[in-house]
């Protein structure tokens, strides 16, 4: 098992996992937490605290954390893909999908 970089999934019913530590693409990731204990490969960099698919996501599926969904796919995620602003939506907000990458600034403008 990788001694590398380390990614924690909080339920074992889980799709992402939150990463402990930076990683860059093609590295070797260790998921810990309520699953049993496996290694992925970084498809991408991915940065500290955010997200990681540890599974396959098809596109329009419930992507979950904490055992519970936390968002919509916009577009089939591999394991070891990045899952953020864009690959994801809220359920809650139908602007999410136009947030800014790195800010998370809504696209649209829109205020309140």
């Amino acid at each position: 098992m990788s001694t590398g970089p380390t990614a924690f999934q909080v339920h074992a019913a889980d799709n992402v996992a939150t990463l402990l530590d930076h990683a860059d693409a093609g590295t070797a990731l260790r998921i810990i937490g309520a699953a049993q204990e496996k290694e992925i490969t970084a498809q991408e960099a991915i940065a500290l605290g955010h997200k990681i698919a540890v599974a396959p996501i098809a596109e329009g599926a419930e992507v979950t954390k904490f055992g519970v969904v936390i968002g919509i796919a916009t577009r089939a995620i591999a394991p070891g893909v990045w899952v953020h602003l864009h690959n994801c939506r809220s359920q809650l907000d139908e602007r999410s999908g136009s947030f800014d990458l790195h800010t998370g600034a809504p696209g649209d403008n829109a205020h309140g």
